[in-house]
């Protein structure tokens, strides 16, 4: 296939978060590339009402400006196979693709169609998922449905929409909550919709790269109890002593159940017990276990190695060499919903040499 493979961003969000004005305006934009939109369910929030007629029998709509939109009567997987037919053989024309997920939909199952089946992992790349949290509603819908907390923890990048309309205070709060379920995906308030294309498209979350982007701040947060991996849990005031603006208890109200922790150690893995070790989590967790990833220092490479996983799906590859005089370390996070953190920490420590 000479054309490449087809990128792919995974947009989901709590009703009204905005993510209908999202699309409508990375389709409307003009910023040349030809979009199609896999909307992924039947909801009121459909863009029918603007760009599609809804009692079309047709299921792929080719719109002017050359973007295709298209509604899942089967399964993604179908769709997807069907679109990127069409497109080896000139039918359509698209450059990328946009899922919109519903407002309550688990994103991990649309994430593994892209690394479970042979033919979509063949045409297709999983770009990253984002998230759009409604600033005015996002405390309670945090608070009442798993769904949400669940969609925080899957993002690569997530926009706080609606910033304007809520208290600045309760937005800061909201962003320091996210951040703990979820210190690897960069947050950005955005104004209704209105997102630089640059910060949506080709973010590369499911690369499998040396980069572990997990905030720095945050991680300075937990930077003074690194010698001790028991002692950190978010739970304790002192996981603030750099005089990060934590002062405000609402914060500490919520013990969410989806959660990160961050696993650091300079000594090297064991690599055999490792893979033991982490295939075994993966069978008993998996489904609890939303995203984690790791740059790795093993005993006896010279590389690094870089691993990541969505649910049960793991992958591991052979990152770039230690540069002579970097001081060579672990770093693993895990984000999930009410992970044994000691019996993945002390298994972790168990496994290095």
């Amino acid at each position: 296939m000479s054309q490449g493979l087809i990128p792919a961003t995974i947009l989901t969000g709590f009703l009204g978060s905005g993510k209908t004005t999202l699309l409508k305006r990375v389709l409307s934009e003009s910023h040349g590339q030809k979009i199609a939109v896999i909307e992924n369910e039947f909801g009121e929030e459909n863009i029918d009402n603007d760009i599609l007629v809804a009692d079309t029998n047709e299921q792929i709509i080719q719109m002017s400006n050359g973007c295709v939109c298209c509604t899942i009567r089967e399964d993604l997987r179908t769709t997807l196979s069907e679109l990127a037919e069409k497109r080896r053989k000139g039918e359509l024309q698209f450059d990328r693709v946009v899922i919109e997920t519903t407002g309550l939909a688990d994103p991990g199952p649309v994430a593994q169609t892209f690394f479970m089946d042979d033919e979509i992992a063949e045409s297709y790349l999983l770009d990253s998922i984002l998230t759009l949290v409604d600033a005015v509603h996002a405390e309670q819908q945090l608070d009442a449905r798993q769904e949400a907390r669940r969609q925080v923890g899957f993002a690569d990048q997530i926009f706080i929409s609606k910033t304007d309309l809520a208290d600045p205070a309760a937005v800061d709060a909201l962003a320091h909550r996210i951040k703990h379920m979820n210190p690897r995906a960069p947050q950005h308030k955005v104004h209704f919709g209105e997102v630089p294309i640059t910060s949506v498209f080709d973010l590369k979350g499911f690369n499998l790269n040396a980069k572990l982007e997990i905030d720095p701040e945050f991680l300075a947060a937990d930077d003074a109890h690194a010698h001790d991996h028991h002692a950190h849990g978010h739970d304790h005031a002192h996981d603030h002593e750099h005089g990060e603006h934590c002062d405000h208890p609402a914060h500490h109200a919520h013990d969410d159940d989806v959660k990160s922790f961050v696993f650091r150690a300079e000594r090297p893995f064991n690599a055999a017990k490792l893979e033991d070790f982490l295939g075994s989590i993966v069978q008993v967790y998996g489904p609890k276990m939303l995203r984690y990833k790791g740059v790795l220092h093993m005993k006896g490479s010279e590389r690094k190695v870089v691993f990541q996983g969505v649910h049960q799906l793991m992958g591991s590859d052979l990152g770039p060499k230690w540069v002579p005089g970097e001081k060579k370390m672990s770093k693993m996070v895990f984000i999930g919903i009410d992970l044994p953190r000691d019996i993945l920490l002390q298994g972790l420590e168990g496994c290095l040499v």
